[in-house]
């Protein structure tokens, strides 16, 4: 009776298939272990959430909040990138808060995109990035990445032969789903100095700046001198504290691109909890050892994955960053797609993970380890695995 067009461009959501299969499994009784979305098991560290209950004892805090953060989480963020990159953010004009890195995300697009502006993405990429510019109406170009790809000079020759020249670039390191990391600034610099010549907004989506492995250092794209002429770059605190149900995420770099997000948001929301905002200062200005602990749990967890996986005759390489391994299908299951070959580890190996389809384009050779189980549970599921790929 009804037409929706934005609905209508969203295609049907392929995790969604894989979650009641999964479902499905458990009512008859089958211990599914579920390797599938990203959603961190680890508790938030005690003095946030103990901070976070005493905030929320304050009646004075119950009230609306300000939509773009109260101002010493926004000085706090600052701190941060300061502490941590050398860089430099005015808490006023250069920083937003957000409920989350993704509905900020989302808002800035659908803030300055327009119906018909090109927006460039990763292929595969997290959903959101391509999905939300189609929802603002925009249209999506998208590049490959993965071992072996040149991104910046795919980038580089996706956007010389667009027309209408693209709007925005939105790029993701270290990159969910394939974990790609970079290696120094170069690349950001190359992407500062094209986006000046050709008059392109660039989005930064940092969220795994803290789950980095084998003494690797996530590079921030603000780092790059001229980076905030041109872009912002997302900062959340779900992985690094593992906050995740918490929502917060922060947008910080070009003023006016800021501002354009806390215009739109003004209209659309109050802002978070502040309870949970509070909570987020101490986070950010507290004790940083917690983020450490974090990191190592995930990396011992990404070893055992790695090593069983091995054990099993499916070699993948460790990724240096994320909370995920991406793993190409192996030769003999590859032909099946990576949605069937989900369903098949479901049923043979009691083991749920995300097809590299639901990433889009190029990921269907792949599925996608997420690090959040314990590691005996990990090394579970990789014997229900090696079942299965042997039968």
């Amino acid at each position: 009776m009804f037409e929706f067009n934005r609905i209508k461009r969203l295609p049907p959501y392929v995790f969604a298939i894989v979650n009641h299969l999964k479902m499905e499994s458990r009512r008859k009784g089958d211990d599914i272990i579920d390797l599938g979305m990203g959603n961190p098991d680890l508790p938030a560290p005690k003095h946030i959430v103990d901070k976070l209950c005493e905030a929320a004892h304050n009646p004075k805090n119950h009230r609306y909040s300000a939509s773009k953060g109260i101002t010493q989480l926004r000085c706090a963020i600052s701190e941060w990138y300061k502490r941590r990159f050398d860089v430099d953010i005015d808490p006023e004009t250069e920083a937003c808060t957000t409920i989350g890195s993704k509905e900020g995300l989302s808002h800035l697009t659908l803030a300055i995109i327009q119906p018909g502006d090109v927006v460039i993405t990763p292929a595969p990429a997290y959903p959101i990035h391509p999905y939300a510019v189609i929802i603002a109406g925009g249209e999506v170009q998208q590049v490959p990445i993965g071992p072996g790809i040149d991104y910046f000079a795919e980038m580089e020759k996706t956007i010389r032969k667009s027309w209408p020249k693209p709007k925005m670039l939105i790029i993701n390191f270290p990159h969910n789903p394939t974990t790609q990391c970079l290696d120094g600034l170069d690349f950001f610099r190359k992407v500062v100095d094209f986006a000046k010549e050709n008059k392109i907004i660039v989005i930064h989506d940092f969220a795994y700046a803290d789950l980095v492995y084998d003494d690797y250092k996530a590079p921030s794209f603000l780092q790059v001198p001229g980076a905030k002429d041109v872009g912002v770059e997302f900062f959340s605190m779900t992985k690094s504290y593992s906050m995740a149900g918490w929502r917060v995420g922060f947008c910080c770099g070009n003023k006016e691109i800021v501002g354009a997000l806390i215009k739109i948001k003004s209209y659309l929301d109050y802002g978070m909890f502040q309870p949970i905002q509070i909570a987020s200062i101490v986070a950010l200005r507290g004790p940083q050892d917690c983020v450490e602990d974090m990191r190592r749990i995930y990396e011992s967890r990404r070893n055992v994955l790695i090593k069983a996986l091995h054990g099993a005759g499916w070699n993948v390489e460790p990724p240096r960053g994320t909370m995920f391994v991406w793993a190409q299908i192996p030769e003999q299951f590859r032909s099946m797609g990576s949605l069937d070959f989900c369903k098949y580890l479901i049923n043979e190996a009691k083991v749920a993970v995300s097809p590299g389809i639901g990433f889009g384009e190029g990921g269907d050779q792949f599925v996608r380890f997420a690090l959040v189980e314990n590691e005996h549970r990990i090394r579970q599921a990789a014997k229900g695995i090696k079942k299965a790929i042997n039968k």
